[in-house]
């Protein structure tokens, strides 16, 4: 008995207090609002928004709702990211609503091929919006990949495409205000390039994962 007090006194006497992890919700809420900022401010800095698009989000229902939705679906993807680098916090049907907030919203875009929800025009066009949707989304990635690796992710791969899908679809979601209404327009220079950037996050995973599992 004493032998085993004295084997506990010798492992726990070099041991110091953990720091309480942040909450997860909180820091996606954070993340977020400090994201969401950067994009707007950023895309303003390099170009004015489209002219009359304020308006139209007070006249056009449908456009209004289309615009919220969005930010709802995006908002809704960055709790999922941030709760899925806590082991047991992602529950499947949280997952599952955010897979269906974001088809619903970028199916919108493809309805708007038949029936757009504003008239399209090439007024405010940008001429680099693609590439802008792109870069602008990359310190998001990066900001929130930073922040999950301490909780250690059980499915990096997994956490790191759902933080790709919020980051590049934040300047796909403002660019239909600062760019060109026209659904096909959106989807080709907005969304697609927005999509792509789930690529840097498995990039990102793929580079940060454990060295155990990098071994043949």
């Amino acid at each position: 008995m004493q032998k085993m007090e004295t084997l506990i006194e010798e492992l726990s006497q070099d041991l110091e207090p953990v720091k309480r992890m942040p909450n997860v919700n909180l820091l996606a809420n954070a993340w977020f609002i400090v994201s969401a900022i950067y994009v707007v401010a950023v895309i303003h800095f390099f170009g004015p928004i489209r002219p009359g698009a304020l308006y139209q989000l007070i006249s056009s229902p449908r456009f209004l709702a289309e615009t919220l939705l969005g930010v709802v679906a995006i908002f809704w993807v960055s709790l999922q990211a941030f709760r899925d680098a806590v082991p047991g916090v992602l529950s499947p049907r949280f997952m599952l609503g955010g897979v269906i907030l974001m088809l619903l919203w970028l199916a919108q875009y493809v309805i708007g091929l038949i029936s757009p929800t504003l008239e399209p025009s090439t007024l405010g066009e940008r001429n680099l919006c693609l590439y802008e949707t792109m870069i602008y989304s990359l310190p998001p990635i990066y900001l929130a990949w930073f922040l999950v690796r301490r909780f250690y992710p059980l499915h990096p791969m997994r956490t790191a495409i759902s933080i790709s899908l919020a980051s590049g679809m934040m300047p796909a979601l403002y660019m239909q205000l600062a760019c060109m209404y026209a659904p096909s327009h959106i989807l080709k220079f907005h969304i697609v390039p927005g999509l792509l950037m789930v690529l840097v996050g498995v990039a990102l995973a793929w580079y940060w994962r454990p060295i155990s599992s990098k071994s043949p």
